[in-house]
């Protein structure tokens, strides 16, 4: 039994990220002593019961450096304000517990790449420094900062470091930021049980992840308003974790939706609840561009589903790059919708292809070559 830190900046935006944290450190704790390093208000317990994670939080050993809890409060109240955090809430927690780290056999980094004094296991949602060496994309303006506090040197991503990646495309993007491609490893997602027929369910569209800008959550009500103006009478669920970092976009959200009585906003609702939707619903839809990997498109499929999504990012991986499936625009994405509504095919691609225990297996496989 070896002594494993898993490093993970922040739980508080309770998406895949956490998913992805949570479940490695379920993994672990098979064969080795784990302690989760973060800065957060969020309770792992908490968070483990609304994914659905057979983690022992009674044997995790969770640690939030001296004053954490108040820092994480702050930089939640200051969102957006602040800008993208998680960089520099790596940057805090890696100075925290730098003194600590070196005590542990190995550091799983769950929350993308970071220098660690440490022999380690890296998987990276998406690189979090150096986004000046990324075309169009914002760090924030003091990326440059946290990148030279925090961020790895390419030779330092070599031997001793496991680099991994949630998609084909995201290793891309950090072969493009560091000269390193990761080996891919995407999130687990179960198949989820007691999904009914397809002649059984209903005509309605499901929105899950967290209530965020970056979701484009509006533009889902705007492509049902669409698709019902086509003469198809779908409903739209909207389920998600709304964190205090995006309070303003959630009201935004909920006022829009208030509008209409097709339209329903759940928030921080019970994985039951969740699972309920996704197995007596016939779509699933997901608007953010060029995400990194998925997870809610993958949780459509998990859950018997027709999915959608925007034609870039690793969601074209879990969509097989099928055209009828994934749209560029809204427009085009009201007529895919409308297309499967008027044909009624139920889905074709399997359930169980991004299971857990796959997951699990890959990430004890990885900390036992690094050991």
């Amino acid at each position: 039994m070896a002594r494993v830190a898993v490093f993970h900046n922040t739980l508080d935006f309770q998406g895949g990220a956490d998913v992805v944290c949570l479940t490695a450190c379920a993994a672990l704790q098979r064969d080795h002593a784990v302690t989760l390093y973060t800065i957060s208000e969020t309770d792992p317990r908490d968070l483990a019961a609304r994914f659905g994670i057979d983690l022992d939080t009674a044997a995790l050993d969770v640690r939030i450096p001296a004053g954490g809890r108040p820092v994480a409060r702050l930089l939640s109240a200051g969102a957006p304000a602040i800008g993208p955090q998680l960089a520099l809430r790596s940057v805090l927690l890696r100075r925290a517990v730098d003194g600590e780290l070196p005590s542990f056999d190995l550091v799983v980094s769950t929350a993308n790449e970071v220098s660690l004094p440490t022999p380690s296991v890296q998987y990276v949602h998406y690189p979090q420094f150096h986004a000046d060496r990324r075309p169009g994309d914002d760090g924030g303006r003091l990326n440059r900062v946290w990148s030279r506090l925090a961020a790895p040197r390419p030779e330092g991503l070599g031997d001793g470091t496991a680099l991994l990646a949630n998609s084909a495309w995201t290793a891309g993007v950090v072969d493009d930021v560091y000269g390193v491609r990761p080996s891919v490893l995407h999130p687990p997602v179960d198949p989820i049980e007691g999904a009914v027929d397809w002649a059984e369910r209903r005509d309605g569209l499901v929105v899950v992840g967290r209530l965020a800008p970056d979701k484009r959550i509006l533009d889902a009500i705007r492509i049902v308003d669409g698709v019902r103006e086509r003469g198809h009478d779908l409903t739209l669920h909207i389920v998600g974790a709304a964190p205090r970092a995006y309070r303003r976009y959630v009201r935004q959200v909920e006022s829009m939706a208030a509008e209409r009585p097709y339209v329903t906003v759940e928030r921080d609702a019970s994985r039951e609840r969740l699972e309920e939707l996704l197995c007596t619903r016939k779509y699933g839809l997901n608007c953010k561009p060029e995400e990194h990997f998925g997870m809610s498109v993958a949780e459509y499929v998990a859950g018997g589903m027709v999915a959608f999504a925007p034609n870039s990012g690793g969601q074209r991986e879990i969509l097989d790059g099928r055209g009828d499936r994934l749209f560029g625009s809204t427009s085009e994405a009201i007529d895919l919708i409308a297309a499967a509504a008027d044909a009624d095919d139920p889905p074709t691609l399997p359930p169980d292809r991004f299971a857990s225990d796959r997951f699990r297996r890959a990430i004890r496989n990885a900390v036992a070559r690094e050991l």
